[in-house]
């Protein structure tokens, strides 16, 4: 295939095993070709040939390179992104894409010096769940939405080893690692809003960081919509509460695919982001005449893939990329607000 993207990972932990190199390996249009591995030497196993540095520098410093995945801990997003652009190379940041909106406009104002683009890794508008809920909304089952809570809730009461989310220092905390996700879909949905209120809490033993959030962002046409995330949810709630004038529509979190290549399942594979029909999805609409009618909604397959095609075209064909540059700074806008 002409025209393939020779990508890099500068880290090979848990997202770039899971997140990111089954995908480039799987695509036609790029070719994983190198990783950092500071200590123990594993892409080796899974991608023989391919090759594995031992610090970033010596990756970013290839000049083989067309793209850095910057998959590292969040504080060092902004370090990283910008030396890899002043090094040449097209950019893919995981979420938070940096700490503040200075940071992003600086990196964004770059880019467009040197010549080259930046992708901020918003995976989650390519879940099962999310697709479904986004075209329930798009054919207009619920009429005019008037109220909406998307929830990310896990049970983790016990403090994470990884220093960079449990400690104090930039982009840390729960507001920075769910926060992004639970953002970038309201916003891709709704757009701006007017105004938001923000409330964070630590309640987990010993904790540094916020591990609760809850945001309210108040639309000018009186759609209210709250995101929350909790770390000490026992009973999880279902992740999408949607009202509207004709109807309601209750959606389980059940995307699957982070389950399936943690496993070891691969894109390609069949069954791949098919997610279990006994998740709750359930989509109530009134008519005009009062009748109630209720229906279980079908997910589509969730698949990374999406985003990653669409990340070749825009490089290749320069189409329009779906996560956008003013997206990206609303969500920053909101998380870095005191």
């Amino acid at each position: 295939m002409e025209n393939v993207i020779k990508t890099a990972l500068l880290a090979y932990g848990m997202s770039g095993k899971v997140f990111h190199a089954p995908f480039i390996s799987t695509h036609p249009g790029f070719k994983l070709v190198a990783v950092t591995e500071r200590h123990q030497k594993n892409a080796e196993k899974d991608y023989p040939g391919i090759i594995s540095n031992s610090t970033i520098e010596e990756t970013i410093a290839d000049e083989s390179i067309d793209l850095i995945v910057i998959n590292t801990p969040n504080f060092t997003h902004f370090d990283y992104a910008k030396k890899s652009l002043l090094a040449g190379k097209h950019i893919l940041v995981e979420k938070p894409f940096t700490a503040t909106v200075a940071e992003a406009t600086e990196l964004f104002d770059l880019a467009e010096k040197v010549g080259k683009k930046i992708f901020v890794f918003q995976s989650r508008r390519f879940d099962s769940d999310f697709i479904a809920v986004g075209k329930v909304i798009e054919a207009g089952k619920l009429g005019k939405i008037h109220e909406v809570h998307i929830r990310y809730d896990r049970y983790r009461a016990t403090i994470s080893p990884k220093t960079f989310k449990e400690e104090p220092m930039p982009a840390s905390g729960l507001l920075y690692d769910l926060g992004p996700h639970l953002l970038d879909q309201a916003i891709s949905l709704f757009g701006k809003p007017d105004t938001f209120h923000k409330i964070l809490a630590k309640n987990r033993v010993n904790t540094q960081v916020d591990d609760y959030f809850s945001i309210h962002l108040s639309y000018h046409n009186s759609l209210n919509v709250f995101v929350h995330s909790n770390m000490l949810v026992t009973d999880i709630q279902p992740a999408y509460v949607i009202y509207g004038h004709d109807g309601s529509l209750i959606k389980d979190r059940a995307d699957i695919q982070e389950e399936q290549l943690l496993a070891g399942m691969k894109p390609t594979d069949e069954g791949y982001g098919i997610e279990s029909e006994f998740k709750r999805r359930h989509l109530t609409t009134i008519d005009a005449d009062g009748n109630r009618t209720e229906e279980l909604i079908t997910s589509a397959k969730g698949d990374y893939t999406a985003f990653f095609e669409a990340l070749y075209q825009s490089i290749i064909n320069g189409a329009a990329f779906p996560i956008t540059k003013e997206q990206v700074i609303i969500q920053l806008e909101i998380l870095e607000a005191k």
